[in-house]
């Protein structure tokens, strides 16, 4: 799990067919602090998550396949929550 903002969504017109019903966002991991960590990840969202909000991310990709529900799909990251408050210092 790996906190991180949404920096934007991204428009394919073509991708694979697992994901055609999929919102797909950018999301850019970051610290407790709010820092960027590491490169931008391309996540699934049916969450609904905003630009610049918080979320939670899972690097499972056994967990996307099933969400997508196609066990080749090239899936790997999801959002599994959207972050509402969060105490500084304190690890996710």
């Amino acid at each position: 799990m790996l906190l991180a903002r949404v920096e934007g969504n991204l428009v394919a017109t073509r991708k694979h067919p697992s994901l055609e019903a999929w919102r797909l966002v950018i999301c850019q991991p970051i610290s407790s602090a709010g820092q960027p960590e590491g490169s931008p990840v391309i996540a699934i969202d049916s969450h609904g998550a905003g630009m610049h909000q918080q979320v939670i991310l899972s690097s499972d990709g056994g967990a996307a396949r099933k969400a997508v529900g196609v066990e080749k799909s090239p899936v790997r990251w999801l959002i599994a929550g959207i972050v509402d408050e969060s105490e500084p210092g304190k690890r996710i």
